[in-house]
């Protein structure tokens, strides 16, 4: 049994394209997979199959309705902000415990590889003065933290990895998704971050629309978890 966090530098980076990626090759080989994205922002219902968890869903080979979604993502809210705002918006807040033993009740009865996916970047607030960083202390997780080949990433990248490393948490790797027409040179960016990454990996990944489960950095960061 292995379960994995994946995190990552900042909203919009790409955490659910490589987790679903990771899922694909997963299955791919045979292996059992299941996942999880506890809370999620942003959430329309009657468009909840272009959802985050949705996507996930789908790369698990799961029906994409509202039930299913419902149990991978108990907490849903509808504002595109970090949970704690978006849960004051609707009168409620996230019960920082509540999703902790969530994940910890999955952790201990599934068998095979269980990815956890968290929302936003590492510092996200959840409430309660908590973060999602404290969520992955809480869990003690291996974590695969996800970065963009954006101008700026390389400084998000090590502040991230500074926190996670401060917290004495395992890193597995570094995934540099390729953020759509940036400037700056993937494998370049890559290379930059490697060095602050030991002993974890770094692989960098482009941002395809076919076939993603085939290409081989999926194998790579499968061969690092």
């Amino acid at each position: 049994m292995s379960a994995i966090f994946v995190t990552a530098t900042g909203t919009d980076i790409g955490k659910t394209f490589v987790t679903a990626g990771l899922i694909r090759h997963l299955r791919g080989e045979g292996k059992t997979v299941a996942a999880l994205k506890p809370l999620v922002s942003g959430f329309d219902p009657a468009n909840a199959v272009v959802s985050d968890p949705a996507h996930l869903l789908a790369a698990l080979g799961r029906p994409a309705n509202l039930d299913e979604i419902a149990r991978i993502a108990p907490w849903r809210f509808r504002a595109p902000l970090s949970p704690v705002m978006a849960a004051k918006k609707e009168g409620s807040s996230v019960n920082f415990n509540a999703v902790v033993d969530f994940c910890r009740r999955a952790v201990d009865a599934h068998r095979g590889t269980l990815f956890i996916e968290g929302i936003g970047g590492v510092m996200v607030p959840l409430g309660e003065g908590r973060t999602v960083l404290d969520l992955i202390e809480a869990l003690a997780l291996p974590v695969v933290l996800v970065a963009g080949s954006y101008l700026g990433t390389l400084s998000h990248t090590l502040s991230a990895l500074d926190v996670l490393k401060r917290r004495g948490l395992q890193i597995v790797a570094v995934v540099v998704s390729e953020t759509p027409e940036s400037p700056v040179p993937l494998a370049e960016t890559a290379a930059s971050i490697a060095p602050f990454a030991l002993p974890a990996g770094v692989v960098a990944i482009p941002r395809l629309e076919s076939a993603i489960a085939e290409h081989p950095a999926f194998a790579k960061i499968a061969a690092l978890l």
